[in-house]
């Protein structure tokens, strides 16, 4: 299954930063079809280093993210290579010349796209993982009246320091390959040594130690703990441009709900009256369970629920059975509210 791309044209488009992006573009797919009330929109952003063809791992036919009764509609966020990003963009803003993103520039393009191209009023659900998990709620407490139901997976309101610090080290490993060249390199594929050696730390960082305690990743068709990340995550990092990831990680380290309301982080989630779930992965290192009961308890009637598990913050990728059940569970669980 795998919905085309297609773009919606921003025009000159005035970002957090002051700066203007002369003629930015979104990128998206969509699958299923808008009925006539225009109330089955499920919208899904995309997590890290991920595109809206990403998502798709969670959509079928019989699952809960099932196109023949939803319209999803999976936007490209900002810096993903598909949307407006450094990898992409024109003189003078391409490169390492492209200017900060922030989460909420991504919602304000995405909101654009819903309304003015589809004639969107309210949206069924708003669901992500990780920084899609930040950009829905970023869209509750920025659209409140739109969104019926929200579900953050392994995300929090705001990035938690530890998590910052964590993406430091990793941009630091994207930098450290002198091919980098200050963000003007003139192939990704020359900045090898960079991308290999984040990849690394995202494999220390993303799953858990009982993944690798208990050999975890036998059962998803690895020989070898090194196999996994030179297989997995290194195969997954390695085609992706370092310019384009260090500005996705920057709208990451920076994301936090409570900008619209002055830092009062009770007063901006104190605005969503969604039907709210907030799904959190044992043993993630990157959002720890209790991060999430923090924001949980400044949510009126939020449901937390803990998806236990050894993957960690890579349980979404549903790489083994009860992993996989689970989420959808937890999608079926949220669309039916």
């Amino acid at each position: 299954m795998q919905g085309p791309h297609e773009y919606f044209e921003l025009g000159p488009y005035t970002l957090d930063s002051g700066d203007t992006l002369p003629a930015a573009r979104l990128a998206y797919r969509t699958l299923g079809r808008l009925n006539a009330a225009k109330d089955n929109a499920v919208l899904v952003p995309h997590m890290y280093s991920g595109t809206s063809a990403s998502m798709q791992m969670l959509i079928g036919e019989g699952r809960a993210l099932d196109p023949s009764r939803y319209f999803l509609i999976l936007p490209d966020q900002f810096g993903s290579g598909l949307s407006s990003s450094p990898s992409n963009t024109p003189a003078p803003f391409g490169r390492g010349h492209f200017p900060a993103v922030t989460i909420a520039d991504d919602v304000r393009a995405q909101h654009r796209l819903v309304t003015e191209q589809f004639g969107i009023t309210a949206l069924h659900t708003v669901l992500g993982w990780s920084m899609g998990g930040q950009q829905t709620y970023e869209w509750a407490v920025r659209h409140p009246e739109m969104v019926l139901r929200a579900a953050v997976f392994a995300a929090t309101a705001k990035t938690p320091v530890q998590n910052q610090l964590q993406l430091d080290v990793q941009c630091e490993l994207l930098r450290s390959d002198p091919a980098f060249a200050d963000g003007f390199y003139t192939d990704s594929d020359d900045v090898h040594l960079g991308l290999g050696r984040h990849a690394m730390a995202w494999a220390a960082t993303s799953t858990s130690y009982r993944f690798f305690r208990d050999e975890v990743w036998r059962r998803i068709g690895f020989a070898a703990a090194e196999e996994f990340t030179l297989g997995f995550t290194r195969g997954h990092f390695q085609p992706m441009d370092p310019n384009n990831l260090l500005r996705q990680a920057a709208k990451w380290r920076a994301a936090d709900v409570s900008l619209c309301t002055g830092g009062d982080m009770k007063v901006a989630l104190g605005r969503i009256t969604a039907e709210f779930f907030v799904f959190a992965f044992g043993d993630d290192l990157l959002f720890p369970v209790e991060d999430h009961e923090r924001d949980a308890a400044m949510i009126r009637n939020a449901r937390l629920r803990v998806i236990e598990g050894p993957l960690g913050h890579f349980t979404m990728f549903g790489l083994i059975p009860e992993d996989a059940a689970a989420i959808d569970d937890a999608l079926a669980e949220v669309l039916k509210s």
